[in-house]
């Protein structure tokens, strides 16, 4: 077996991993009254990232290994993810300049273009 084959089964079988944890923590989730679903609801949307991340990347045989030794690799890189710096908030606050932008734009247009 080439490396390349056992790279690509290993992180298939982190992906498995990863994929039924959240599952299970979905089902967690489900079993909460509405109010803790939402306090849960970030938490949730990232590990989904996190999960879709690896349909579409590989990170080698090496690091699979390294995260498939782990008992919970989904909950492990959350937890890395949350110590990270992030544009997140600066990127939603520029689609809020953007959005605002373009209404402007289509506003002085709608001003500007003579009534037939």
């Amino acid at each position: 077996m080439n490396d390349q084959t056992r790279a690509e089964r290993l992180n298939t079988a982190l992906y498995k991993k990863m994929f039924a944890a959240q599952e299970k923590y979905r089902a967690w989730l489900l079993s909460l009254p509405s109010e803790e679903i939402l306090n849960h609801a970030y938490e949730y949307t990232m590990r989904e990232d996190i999960v879709l991340s690896l349909e579409d990347e590989d990170i080698g045989a090496k690091r699979a290994v390294a995260l498939l030794m782990l008992p919970d690799p989904l909950s492990a890189t959350y937890h890395e993810y949350e110590k990270m710096e992030s544009t997140h908030m600066k990127d939603i606050f520029s689609a809020v300049e953007q959005c605002a932008d373009g209404e402007i734009k289509k506003r002085r247009k709608q001003k500007d273009e003579p009534e037939r």
